[in-house]
C-alpha cells in the first residue's frame, strides 16, 4: 500500500463499516485491473543489499525516479517514502526491506497494463544504471541475512517489526525478504464478490505452485520452491489463511466485517504520528474502549488502514486481491494478472472455475495450501494434481480473455499474455525447478549468478 488514507469522518455503526466495502461495487463495464509488483535492489558492483540513505541508496532512487516521470513524493518526517501520479491513479512504495513495488493504475486491459509495466521498468532501469543498481525478478532474497538486509524508514514497519515475533516465527523474513505480485480485481455485487473471493481462494494454491519462484535463501537452496509462499504459513494466524468462513452458507460482507473487527491492529494514525496499538482489536477502537488511546473512536482512515493490514489469502477490500504469487519478470508478471482476468471477468470462465473447486472440502483446501509450497504442481488435491487442475484453469482463462476481446494495436487479444503460464504447467518445470537446475548445473552451486540472470 503505497499511502496510508486520510479521512476523518467518524464511523460510529457497523453498518459503515459494511458500506464501505458495499461502494466498490462497480458495473461489468466499468471493471479495471490494477496490478502490484515488488522487486529487489542490489548494488551491480557486489551483489550487496540497498540502504534508503546515501548518494545512491533508495532514497536516491526515489528522487532520480520523481525527477523522471513527474510523479508526486510521499513524505514522512520529511522523507520520500513514495512517489504517486495524481493523474493515472498509480504509486510506488517501499516495502519494509526495500522492495520497490509498483502499484499499478486501475486499468481495462492487459495491453494497459504490459505497456504501464514496460514503462515503469525502463524508468526504474534507466535511474538505476545511473546509481549502479539491479532490480531482482526472484520471490525472496536468495543471499543476504535478515541481519543484513537494509530497513526503510517507516513508522508503521517499525511497529510491525515489534509485534511480528509475537505471532509468528517468520513474519520478519515475509517482511525484509519477500517480494510478490498481485492483481486487484472489481466485482459487481455481494453475490459477485462472493462468488470470485470462493474461486480465486480455492484457487489462490495453483498460483501459488505455477508462478512458484522462491527457492533460495541464505546462498542455498531452501528446500522449497515457494519459499515465500511457506513464511506466510507462520506469519500471523489472526490475519492470514485461506479463510474458511467466506465457505460457509451466507458469507457476505457482514461476515468479513466481523472477522476484520477482531483482528489485532497494528497502528492508529492521528496527524502524521503512528501510535502503536499492536494486539488491540479494531473493534475496541470501534467501541471507544482503545487502552492506548482512551476516548479515541473510530475514522474512516482507521477501518481503510486496518483493512489494509490483513493478510489472507486474497483480501477484500474495495476491490479482491489475488496475493497468492512470487514475483517474477515481465512475462510472469503479465501471466498472473492474465490468468486471473481470465477467470474473474467472464462469467462462463468463472463458472467454469466453481465447478472445479466447489467439491472440495475446507480441509482439503488446507492441505493443498501446505503442499504448495514445497510440491508445486505435484501437489494433489481431491485425487487430482495441480498441474492438472492449473491446465484446466489455464484453458478456462484462455476462452475469458478471448471472449473478452480486447486487442492491442497489432490485433492481437489478451491470450497472448498466458503463454508463459502455459509454458509451465505444459513442461511441468516451474520457475523454482528451472532455476535450480542452473544452480546445480551452470551456476556450480552459487545463487551469485542470479543476480546477472534474475534481473529485470
Amino acid at each position: 500500500m503505497a499511502r496510508d488514507v486520510s479521512d476523518t469522518t467518524p464511523i460510529t455503526t457497523r453498518a459503515e463499516l459494511v458500506a464501505w466495502i458495499a461502494d466498490g461495487e462497480k458495473p461489468q463495464d466499468a471493471w479495471r485491473l490494477g496490478t502490484e509488483h515488488e522487486k529487489i535492489p542490489f548494488y551491480t558492483a557486489d551483489d550487496s543489499p540497498v540502504p534508503y540513505e546515501g548518494g545512491r541508496g533508495i532514497r536516491a532512487l526515489l528522487e532520480g525516479l520523481r525527477a523522471r516521470t513527474g510523479w508526486e513524493p510521499i513524505l514522512e518526517q520529511d522523507r520520500p517514502i513514495g512517489l504517486f501520479d495524481d493523474a493515472g491513479g498509480g504509486a510506488i512504495s517501499l516495502e519494509p526491506g526495500g522492495q520497490f513495488e509498483l502499484s499499478g493504475a486501475p486499468l481495462r486491459t492487459l495491453h494497459e497494463t504490459a505497456a504501464e509495466t514496460a514503462l515503469h521498468l525502463d524508468h526504474v532501469k534507466a535511474v538505476g544504471r545511473e546509481l549502479g543498481l539491479g532490480f531482482l525478478t526472484l520471490g525472496m532474497s536468495p543471499l543476504w541475512t535478515r541481519a543484513e538486509t537494509p530497513v526503510m524508514p517507516k513508522a508503521r514497519y517499525r511497529i510491525m517489526t515489534a509485534y511480528m515475533p509475537k505471532v509468528g516465527t517468520l513474519g520478519l523474513d515475509m517482511m525484509y525478504r519477500t517480494s510478490t505480485v498481485q492483481v486487484n480485481m472489481d466485482y459487481e455485487s455481494e453475490a459477485d464478490m462472493v462468488r470470485k473471493l470462493r474461486v480465486s481462494l480455492a484457487l489462490q494454491p495453483v498460483a501459488t505452485a505455477i508462478f512458484a519462484n522462491s527457492p533460495f535463501t541464505d546462498g542455498k537452496p531452501n528446500g522449497y520452491l515457494s519459499r515465500r509462499s511457506a513464511i506466510w504459513l507462520d506469519t500471523d494466524p489472526h490475519r492470514t489463511g485461506m479463510m474458511d468462513f467466506a465457505f460457509e452458507d451466507g458469507f457476505g460482507y457482514e461476515r468479513y466485517v466481523d472477522w476484520a473487527l477482531g483482528v489485532p491492529m497494528y497502528f492508529v494514525k492521528r496527524d502524521a504520528t503512528y501510535h502503536d496499538v499492536a494486539g488491540a482489536s479494531f473493534k475496541d477502537l470501534f467501541e471507544g474502549r482503545l487502552a492506548a488511546l482512551p476516548g479515541e473512536r473510530a475514522t474512516r482512515s482507521d477501518w481503510a488502514n486496518h483493512v489494509s493490514t490483513l493478510f489472507p489469502e486474497v483480501r477484500l477490500k474495495r476491490y479482491l486481491e489475488m496475493r497468492g504469487a512470487d514475483v517474477g519478470p515481465s512475462a510472469h508478471i503479465l501471466a498472473l494478472s492474465a490468468f486471473w482476468t481470465g477467470l474473474l471477468y467472464d462469467r462462463n470462465a468463472l463458472d467454469g472455475a466453481w465447478d472445479l473447486v466447489k467439491a472440495w472440502s475446507a480441509a482439503e483446501r488446507g492441505r493443498l495450501r501446505a503442499d504448495v509450497p514445497k510440491l508445486a504442481l505435484k501437489a494433489e488435491i481431491a485425487g487430482r494434481t495441480v498441474r492438472d487442475i492449473a491446465r484446466d484453469a489455464l484453458a478456462l482463462s484462455r476462452e475469458g480473455l478471448r471472449r473478452r476481446a480486447f486487442t492491442d494495436a497489432a490485433g492481437q487479444d489478451e491470450t497472448r499474455y498466458l503463454a508463459y503460464a502455459e509454458d509451465i504447467v505444459e513442461t511441468g518445470r516451474t520457475p523454482a525447478e528451472r532455476l535450480l537446475e542452473r544452480y546445480h548445473g551452470p551456476w556450480g552451486r552459487s545463487v551469485k549468478p542470479a543476480f546477472q540472470e534474475c534481473v529485470f
